[in-house]
């Protein structure tokens, strides 16, 4: 499997526990706030670390790791996917796994598998801004609401997130997601922050006031609420 990049320990990106990370290349979407633009567009000219080298590290790091976080790009475009995980989880690791779940189909067969143990799902906007912000003019966003039920229902644990950007995201994204997600699932509100890797770098970021606000606005529905960073 062609991995582009490997983070050796996080603190950060498997919640509740000591975790490497993975990054692999090509997506689906095109959103224009993307940190990882070289993974996205250009993911051939990204340098490769070899599968082999990956697992041989982590066979080293299995008294001190406990999970491997999978993200990209988009991981369920690649075709190798489970086979990996299954090489990961073979050496008794935890798999978490980012996902913009247009790919309900893959997710559902890792699910039914357990090769997953946590998901974590973007939720770029509300539904009638989706296309816009995932810069994709014809999104189907069945995909989206399949992969979302299907997460809340079959997956042993999983959040779903939205990184809220200035000039993209409205109060009506706010108040639709608070719809769309309504209940006990767990929810992460992410600011927006330039960087040199953004897709397309001309947005800006929410305040913490203004994040605060979305809060409560999403608190109305919805009883797991959180802001994640600088801003909780």
């Amino acid at each position: 499997m062609e991995i582009h990049g490997f983070q050796k320990t996080t603190l950060l990106d498997y919640p509740g526990h000591l975790a490497c990370t993975i990054f692999l290349g090509r997506c689906n979407f095109r959103c224009p706030f993307c940190h990882n633009s070289m993974l996205v567009i250009n993911p051939e000219n990204v340098k490769t670390i070899a599968e082999e080298n990956v697992l041989n590290t982590l066979k080293k790091r299995q008294k001190i790791l406990e999970g491997v976080c999978i993200t990209g790009g988009e991981p369920s475009l690649n075709p190798e996917l489970e086979d990996f995980i299954i090489k990961v989880k073979n050496l008794g690791f935890k798999v978490k796994l980012d996902s913009n779940g247009y790919k309900p189909m893959v997710l559902e067969r890792m699910l039914s598998q357990k090769l997953v143990d946590y998901i974590a799902m973007d939720i770029k906007a509300g539904r009638s801004n989706y296309g816009r912000v995932c810069g994709v003019e014809r999104l189907d966003i069945g995909r989206i609401e399949e992969s979302k039920n299907l997460i809340c229902e079959s997956a042993p644990d999983y959040e779903f997130r939205t990184t809220y950007v200035k000039g993209l995201h409205t109060e009506e994204d706010v108040l639709d997601i608070g719809q769309w997600l309504a209940g006990d699932a767990k929810y992460y509100i992410q600011n927006y922050k330039d960087g040199e890797t953004v897709i397309s770098p001309v947005y800006e970021s929410f305040t913490a006031n203004e994040l605060e606000a979305f809060k409560g606005l999403l608190s109305k529905t919805m009883t797991n609420v959180h802001i994640r960073g600088d801003y909780e």
